[in-house]
């Protein structure tokens, strides 16, 4: 029984059989190709015997199994990036074996072409690798890999299974916060969208005094530094320097709420905001600034205090990855009243939402005031970017006009939110997706710079 399950058979044979049906139709016509026929269909048989043979005979070639195969994953996928899958096999069948793999990917793919072909010699060892991009959260089940190995003739197939069974986490986008953290200690943030800031004034720790080289502010000279080197025989300038303000509150506040769900790229506003969350978080701690979390929709989910201890961070990725979208209307008013609750020092709050009205907007300013008056307060929501496509594209009808006109109203709402932030002198963003974790790490580094934290 088990050899007949493992046993399939080729596309290749099949039209063979079809060809052999209508040969043996047209032979009722021409008598004289019976014969040749029938010795051919025997031929087959026997080939097929011998194919079979060959596929079944050995199980084992000494103490290693005729033919392996096995799946290399990372311990956990990063959501929203493309994640390496590699595939070992290993043949010890004495003749080249084509082979056929189906890798049994998590539902959550929708996916029905990891197909691949190869071909190896005897005793040859070949990787196959592709990727996968996870757009949830959660837990990922992958099933077995199925190889299907064929002698030349290509005409039966033996079919093996391996690694049954596997489970592997999607995190938020930790490759993401390592593709960040990397450039940063190297300084080439530019490469992914971040603008190098230019300080204004010395709102900064003091941190040395040190020998004046080309470029350095005039205005941090240390005259009296630089008159006692002159005294005991030294020439040169000398010039105070500063360090950013350390050890700075930093929150990211993460609206859960219906209004986070809708999807742009296959993620959802929750889960960029998690992304993006996760990145700044990263950054706020190398600049030895306390980063924090809370995360709210009807009522309040965790709050994690800002603080820099070892394993903070790796405390937020795990808070992070249990996050699930609620639909119900967010609550700010409980907002408020937590981050008063439990954020005692000044700090910048981060406020990750999206507001589609101005009207939606003004039922939570009051909260958004309050925030604001203890605390550095930076709103971040959403551009649409289907409505941005709708307003680039001409309209080559009537409805198409009337399209463009309510997706022109939606755009000019949302620049009035902004405005309507700036008049009470709150900080926003309004960003695409795409560019969110861009956006909001320019936007704190520059708010660092200014010293306004």
């Amino acid at each position: 029984m088990k050899v007949f399950r493992a046993l399939f058979v080729s596309l290749r044979l099949w039209l063979l059989l079809l060809g052999f049906v209508l040969a043996f139709v047209v032979a009722y016509a021409f008598p004289l190709l019976f014969p040749v026929l029938q010795i051919a269909f025997v031929v087959l048989l026997l080939l097929l015997l011998i194919e079979g043979f060959l596929l079944f005979r050995q199980n084992t070639v000494g103490s290693q199994p005729v033919f392996f195969a096995r799946r290399e994953l990372p311990e956990r996928l990063s959501n929203g990036d493309d994640n390496p899958v590699t595939l070992y096999l290993e043949s010890r069948y004495p003749f080249a074996t084509p082979v056929e793999i189906i890798d049994e990917i998590p539902v959550q793919f929708q996916r029905r072409d990891v197909l691949f072909t190869a071909q190896l010699t005897p005793n040859q060892a070949r990787a196959i690798r592709y990727e996968l991009r996870p757009t949830r959260r959660g837990e990922y089940s992958f099933g077995a890999i199925n190889v299907f190995v064929m002698t030349p003739l290509r005409l039966l197939k033996r079919r093996f299974q391996f690694e049954t069974g596997q489970m592997v986490p999607v995190y938020p986008s930790f490759l993401q916060m390592r593709q960040y953290e990397l450039l940063a200690v190297s300084n080439r943030l530019t490469e992914l969208g971040i603008k190098r800031i230019r300080r204004v004034g010395h709102s900064m720790e003091f941190e040395q005094i040190r020998p004046y080289t080309q470029g350095d502010d005039l205005r941090s000279i240390n005259w009296k530094a630089t008159a006692r080197r002159a005294d005991v025989g030294q020439a040169g300038l000398i010039v105070n320097a500063y360090q950013d303000e350390r050890s700075q509150g930093v929150y990211c506040l993460i609206d859960k709420g219906r209004v986070m769900q809708s999807p742009f790229g296959g993620l959802t506003l929750l889960d960029y905001a998690i992304n993006a969350s996760l990145v700044l978080s990263n950054i706020a701690l190398m600049k030895q600034d306390r980063a924090g979390l809370i995360t709210f929709s009807e009522r309040i989910g965790q709050v994690v205090p800002a603080e820099r201890r070892p394993g903070h961070m790796q405390k937020l990725l795990e808070v992070l990855y249990r996050q699930k979208t609620r639909f119900l209307e967010t609550d700010f008013e409980a907002l408020y009243t937590t981050v008063r609750t439990q954020v005692r020092q000044r700090s910048l709050l981060l406020l990750f939402t999206n507001f589609e009205t101005l009207n939606g907007l003004q039922r939570q300013l009051p909260y958004l005031r309050r925030l604001a008056k203890d605390h550095l307060l930076l709103v971040i929501f959403f551009d649409n970017t289907e409505l941005r496509s709708l307003l680039d594209t001409p309209a080559a009808n009537t409805e198409g006009v009337y399209m463009k006109t309510i997706a022109e109203k939606f755009a000019y709402e949302k620049r009035q939110i902004v405005k309507e932030l700036q008049q009470y002198g709150i900080a926003s963003i309004l960003t695409a997706p795409q560019d969110l974790t861009a956006n909001t790490v320019n936007k704190y580094l520059e708010l660092k710079a200014r010293g306004m934290i």
